[in-house]
């Protein structure tokens, strides 16, 4: 297969649709996973073979590899998005997917922390001494105080801060800006950081949050440090960076929050994606309505 074709459509992603580069790469390995299975399977180097069929055969085996509904669905939306860009730009006459349907996924509840929960994390466990055990702290109070996903984390800088305004801009999905309040607490936090920031080092880089050794911050560090202290404050099976965004918007929802702002907060592009905080609200109301109803 000419793999120049998914080159033109990685730099469409990239100048057009803004495309951050992990997802880039995402699309790129499953683009190239499919050329391969078709390659080996089929023996088809032609995008114009391409029929419906071999997509469902590809997808097939993809279940049968034990792959969930969700990341069978996302790769079958990946060869949508470049099906469709390639029919724009005339390299095949007819689209092979657009017979196909994505699978039925289970409903999604998403796992977050309870109250008590946050407050034990922040409140009793100990994040340990020195320039290390400040940046860990103040890596979860972020997480959980703003709503920020892990890459968005990453990537802030000390100029995103607006100080006057006591709010983060943030650069979200599809280099979508948004503005998040902080708190006085916060704030006080993360002066304070970049302080000591200068203080320890001569030149630091624009990065806001750096390791002890004056490197930058890296998804892997991120993710072990939220597993370690979540190891010690709850027992979901699922302890990623990812859980202190589904606690900060299940939190806010729950103290009367509205899902216009949550999902502003969140940056969704849609109120759909939002929803799915509200199965646990309706949860709580149920509860509350049997607990407190004469006829509950």
């Amino acid at each position: 297969m000419d793999t120049s074709y998914v080159s033109k459509f990685l730099q469409y992603l990239k100048y057009e649709k803004r495309y951050s580069p992990l997802t880039s790469l995402a699309y790129e390995k499953n683009l190239l996973d499919f050329f391969a299975y078709l390659l080996t399977i089929y023996a088809i180097e032609d995008l114009k073979q391409i029929k419906h069929l071999h997509i469902r055969s590809w997808l097939a085996s993809l279940k049968e590899a034990k792959q969930t509904a969700t990341t069978i669905n996302r790769k079958q939306s990946v060869l949508r998005s470049f099906f469709k860009y390639a029919q724009t730009q005339d390299w095949i006459l007819t689209n092979p997917i657009s017979t196909l349907r994505a699978l039925r996924t289970p409903e999604r509840i998403p796992n977050f922390l309870k109250d008590e929960e946050t407050d034990f994390l922040f409140e009793e466990l100990s994040f340990g001494e020195g320039f290390k055990g400040f940046t860990d702290r103040l890596i979860l109070e972020l997480l959980y105080q703003t709503g920020m996903r892990r890459a968005e984390l990453l990537a802030l800088k000390e100029q995103q801060i607006e100080w006057s305004l006591h709010h983060l801009r943030v650069l979200g999905k599809g280099n979508k800006e948004r503005l998040i309040p902080i708190s006085q607490h916060l704030e006080s936090q993360m002066q304070a950081y970049i302080n000591e920031k200068k203080r320890l080092f001569e030149n630091p880089n624009t990065s806001f949050f750096i390791l002890e050794n004056g490197q930058n911050l890296y998804a892997g560090y991120v993710y072990r440090l939220v597993k370690k202290h979540l190891s010690a404050t709850t027992s979901l099976k699922k302890k990623s960076p990812h859980v202190m965004r589904h606690t900060f918007a299940t939190q806010l929802l729950n103290n009367g929050a509205n899902l216009q702002a949550i999902k502003d907060l969140l940056g969704h592009s849609s109120l759909a994606s939002t929803q799915i905080y509200t199965h646990n609200h309706i949860s709580k109301l149920k509860d509350i309505h049997k607990k407190n109803h004469p006829r509950g």
